[in-house]
């Protein structure tokens, strides 16, 4: 018998019972789609995440006071609050030691500002940054029109600013902003160049916001108002890791930080924010796993239960093929395969319908549409190991059945 009219006889066995098919198909899919359709969100946040995160250049990090992701519940921020805040004097010491950056930077922000130009302003959700000069180059801002703030625009606190390409279009329709003075949380500012468009997160614009020197921030806000970020770019991915390890001895050095205590500041990169958010998603993927493996595995006995149910009813045809010659692996191999294809047949509906409603529930956070690849794979090794395990004591009762017994059977 050849392995093509095997797997034809297990199709039209499949065929011929549709209700019991159907119903123990749906316990796979319920299994497989449970573990698909957490991993396709997962798949598009993270993503949209890497996708989005233009906040540092490559081969950047920032070092702040708070840590970018702090758990622990509602008391974790106490925990870094009584920490010195970072000054633009230790930055400017920071500066002086770190000659092996390419470009080291400090940068300030507040948040929910009013820019106005003329009779026309903006909704009072504005980011406005102060930074120096390095700064700009470590956040990977770059000017589209006119200059960038410069040393001097620093040290001289300057009242010029660079804006963002939403705040261009919504107070400079058909006008060039450079040259012209906008009015920025009440302060007048000379516009002196507009900024290039970044990549938008979760739909999101990013480009809402104003950069000024940080020196004319601080006279705004006052200079011990909140701490500073200092920024660091690495002049290549060989010597990223050097240049951490040089940066915190330098700021441990700077902050008088004692041998044997933990540092008072903290690093970030967008690898550690990454690194945090899958930390984070772990024990989502393993409690995910955990549940698909639970309804798998009831859905693994439903299998062995309707294929040994197969077995007693078809035990007298088991018997006249016998009797004309067919073989044990024959017969091992169609009922075998009629488990395998309940269990992979399922499995690519939960697939499919994994895929498809955690796309749709991703669209609702404006997440890139995304199919976890890894995942699919996973599912689908997982339903033909279900079907082997669970198929093959119904497959040898049925290929180890005595032809003369079994033809005796009514």
């Amino acid at each position: 018998m050849k392995t093509s009219e095997i797997f034809k006889m297990s199709f039209q066995s499949l065929r011929t019972n549709k209700l019991r098919t159907f119903l123990t198909v749906l316990g796979v899919v319920v299994g497989i789609f449970s573990i698909i359709v957490i991993m396709t969100i997962i798949t598009m946040l993270q993503n949209s995440i890497e996708s989005g995160l233009a906040s540092l250049a490559k081969n950047t990090f920032q070092i702040q006071k708070y840590p970018i992701i702090m758990t622990g519940g509602p008391g974790a921020r106490d925990k870094y609050r009584n920490r010195k805040d970072l000054t633009l004097e230790e930055f400017d010491k920071f500066k002086e030691k770190m000659t092996e950056a390419k470009f080291v930077g400090a940068e300030q922000w507040q948040f929910g500002i009013v820019v106005k130009y003329g009779n026309k302003e903006t909704n009072p959700n504005i980011q406005l940054a102060g930074m120096t000069d390095g700064a700009l180059e470590t956040n990977e801002m770059i000017v589209q029109e006119g200059r960038p703030f410069n040393k001097a625009d620093v040290q001289y606190t300057n009242n010029v600013c660079l804006l963002g390409k939403d705040i261009v279009d919504k107070l400079f329709l058909n006008i060039d902003p450079v040259g012209q003075i906008v009015r920025v949380a009440g302060r007048p500012l000379t516009v002196i160049g507009t900024l290039e468009p970044k990549q938008a997160l979760f739909g999101q614009s990013q480009d809402s916001y104003v950069i000024m020197p940080i020196t004319t921030f601080q006279t705004m806000y006052g200079k011990r108002s909140r701490s500073i970020n200092i920024t660091v770019m690495a002049h290549s991915q060989a010597d990223y890791n050097k240049i951490i390890e040089a940066s915190i001895g330098y700021m441990r050095t700077i902050r008088n930080v004692k041998p044997g205590e933990d540092n008072n500041f903290d690093i970030f990169s967008n690898e550690s924010l990454m690194g945090q958010i899958n930390n984070i998603n772990e024990p989502i993927k393993i409690g995910a796993l955990v549940v698909s493996l639970i309804a798998l595995l009831a859905a693994g006995v439903g299998i062995m239960n309707i294929m040994l149910v197969s077995v007693t009813e078809r035990t007298r045809e088991i018997g006249i093929r016998k009797a004309i010659g067919a073989r044990k692996s024959y017969i091992l191999i169609q009922f075998l395969s009629e488990a395998v294809i309940l269990s992979i047949f399922g499995g690519i509906v939960g697939i499919i319908i994994g895929v498809g409603l955690g796309n749709f529930a991703g669209s609702f956070l404006n997440a890139q549409m995304a199919i976890p690849v890894d995942w699919v794979m996973i599912g689908i090794a997982l339903c033909i190991f279900v079907g082997v395990v669970f198929g093959t004591y119904p497959a040898y009762k049925a290929a180890n059945l005595d032809p003369i017994e079994a033809l005796r059977h009514e």
